[in-house]
């Protein structure tokens, strides 16, 4: 596509280094890559859906055919894809079906009696607080360093 050898990578790789220098060239490679990853997988996910879509748009193409022909006399590829449409319509059935059986058995359950508990009187505390006074010591009279108010203990 783009016609690029060896050599001409040769200089695009020494050009780089001399422009964006040993520490960053690392990360710039890793971002130029990321970023054609990310560009590469983008365009495989759009091509993917594209074949996806014709094949779907062929598919109803055939069935319109075979609608017109009343289903009778088809070719063999007409019939083929009349196969694959009923395959996918009972795929898409078939996760619905048990489902729907088990919401069907499913019953709400029975509420149970609900015990009434009997209302409890407050007790007293057994123990009453009071507040406590500062001790008072040494070290709460003594200045404070400059160096002790970054963390530092004084003995």
């Amino acid at each position: 596509m783009f016609d690029i050898g060896f050599w001409e990578l040769v200089v695009i790789g020494v050009v780089a280094l001399v422009v964006l220098g040993p520490e960053r060239l690392p990360v710039a490679i890793r971002t130029a890559s990321h970023w054609i990853r990310l560009i590469r997988s983008t365009a495989n996910s759009v091509k993917t859906e594209l074949e996806q879509e014709l094949k779907l748009q062929e598919l109803h193409n055939d069935l319109k055919k075979a609608e017109q022909l009343q289903m009778n006399n088809l070719s063999p590829e007409l019939q083929e894809s009349i196969e694959q449409l009923k395959a996918a319509a009972q795929s898409v059935n078939r996760p619905y079906q048990p489902q729907q059986e088990a919401q069907n058995e499913i019953r709400p359950p029975r509420p149970e009696p609900v015990a009434q508990a009997e209302p409890v009187a407050p007790v007293a505390p057994a123990v009453q607080l009071t507040a406590v006074p500062p001790v008072n010591s040494q070290r709460e009279s003594e200045p404070v360093s400059e160096s002790a108010g970054k963390g530092e203990v004084k003995p």
